[in-house]
């Protein structure tokens, strides 16, 4: 537009100026559109809860962010991965688009023992997921990050061009094992099972130990 009185002289346009004979200015206009992506971990880790399952969780967390991000007209947009990434919703706006991304997530699943899905591998959510992102987007990975090692440099990756938010989905008895006497412990993701007395007061400290070692070793992964 024309130069006007008090304008910064910063922002004229020389070019156009020349061009026109008369000052012009490049006005400058903040593009607001949010685009935000949900990286969804759906594997059979997260249907683990004492209180409230991590998948319900999870679906709660997505619901709620989601509403908020879609409210002023952004788009959102998810990638869904169970045994392996088997679902990319493309980044859209509108309620029935949230409603139809909580529907694929209740359309996961939950796995048996009968048919173990063996252990996730959380590196390729990141990977696959990558492509999808086109545009600078604010990114929730949401996730137990109960998975094979080999994570943290793609999620460091990921955050050198988006604007990363890790959500730790957590319960409390992965912490601490209480004292039930003989249980039966199964592995979720890969269908093994271990008879294990509770009742003995070394073993659950040794649990609490090994609980502990590792949630220190996952926030300092998180940190890097």
């Amino acid at each position: 537009r024309e130069y006007q009185y008090h304008d910064d002289v910063r922002h004229i346009d020389w070019n156009v100026t020349a061009r026109l004979d008369v000052p012009h200015v490049r006005e400058f206009t903040e593009d607001r559109e949010l685009c935000a992506w949900f990286l969804l971990d759906l594997s059979p880790s997260v249907d683990f809860g004492s209180r409230q399952r991590k998948r319900s969780v999870s679906e709660a967390f997505v619901a709620v962010m989601a509403s908020l991000v879609l409210r002023h007209g952004n788009r959102a947009g998810a990638v869904l991965y169970g045994h392996a990434l088997d679902t990319v919703l493309p980044a859209r706006n509108g309620r029935r688009h949230v409603l139809h991304l909580l529907q694929r997530m209740r359309a996961r699943p939950s796995f048996t023992p009968a048919t173990p899905a063996g252990t996730t591998r959380l590196a390729e959510l990141i990977e696959r997921a990558r492509p999808s992102m086109r545009r600078r987007a604010c990114v929730f990975v949401v996730s137990d990050f109960i998975s094979e090692d080999g994570w943290e440099a793609p999620l460091a990756r990921l955050a050198e061009r988006h604007d990363v938010v890790a959500v730790r989905l957590y319960d409390p008895l992965e912490m601490v094992m209480p004292d039930l006497g003989l249980v039966l412990l199964q592995d979720s993701e890969t269908g093994e099972q271990v008879f294990v007395d509770t009742g003995v007061r070394g073993f659950r400290e040794r649990f609490a130990e090994v609980a502990a070692r590792r949630e220190a070793a996952l926030r300092r992964a998180l940190v890097r």
